[in-house]
């Protein structure tokens, strides 16, 4: 497609007419089929979190994370108390809805309303979170919410490059990759070069329906195992819609 031109023959950005930006997140608690999103709260969410966490076998899942591990409950609870005091990040925690306990925390982040832009970040998933339903639901309700209630044009993910189960979540989430920012980030006293993923506004009317079909109790079998792949779900989708 040829680039809309200006009055110099400068080639420009498509136009977005009427554009007024994007809301901010809310604080009200967002419910799946599988789970429910809500700020992080000291006191109802600390010793389910903690327990969580705790019950890794050793403390991988915080390598490429700029926090913990933690050793103690007390802890825990100093640096939950920092989290739920920031409006940006604004994290939240993810409710199983089959046990009422929070099982991780994910949040909210370089919130931008006048460009439409914000982040999913600091995704910190236990054991009991990770590679369920219940993941895959909490991430489905952050995109349904951001596009759909809050009007953002792009949703980012960004983590460690050599962080590879974040990327392929990211991909099988139906983020695009987008590139590496080489040197990005300092932590731990050793470098990060930050992989880039994004999903846009245009693309979510292919992404709704492949998880609407992928969380459906229908899509798993007597053990719970899954039937068809969310990733394939996507791609079927994107391919009808490029069809079109």
């Amino acid at each position: 497609m040829e680039p809309t031109r200006n009055a110099f023959e400068q080639p420009i950005g498509a136009p977005v007419p009427g554009w007024k930006g994007a809301q901010a997140p809310g604080r009200a608690p967002l419910v799946g089929r599988y789970c429910r999103i809500e700020p992080v709260d000291v006191e109802r969410h600390a010793a389910d979190l903690y327990e969580a966490y705790s019950a890794a076998p050793d403390a991988r899942d915080w390598t490429y994370l700029n926090v913990g591990p933690f050793e103690s409950l007390a802890a825990y609870r100093e640096h939950l108390t920092r989290m739920a005091a920031s409006p940006d990040p604004l994290h939240h925690a993810v409710i199983d809805l089959a046990t009422g306990k929070a099982v991780g925390t994910l949040a909210l982040m370089r919130i931008d309303r006048v460009s439409g832009v914000i982040e999913v970040g600091h995704v910190t998933y236990s054991q009991r979170l990770k590679r369920t339903r219940v993941a895959t639901d909490a991430m489905f309700l952050l995109m349904n919410y951001v596009f759909d209630d809050l009007g953002y044009r792009r949703f980012e993910w960004k983590c460690d490059s050599l962080n590879e189960p974040s990327r392929t979540a990211a991909l099988r989430y139906g983020f695009t990759f987008e590139g590496i920012f080489r040197q990005a980030i300092v932590y731990h006293e050793r470098n990060r070069d930050t992989a880039w993923f994004s999903i846009i506004d245009s693309e979510w009317p292919a992404l709704r329906p492949s998880y609407v079909r992928w969380l459906d109790a229908g899509n798993f079998d007597a053990q719970g195992k899954q039937i068809e792949r969310l990733v394939n779900l996507i791609a079927q989708q994107r391919a009808a819609a490029n069809e079109k």
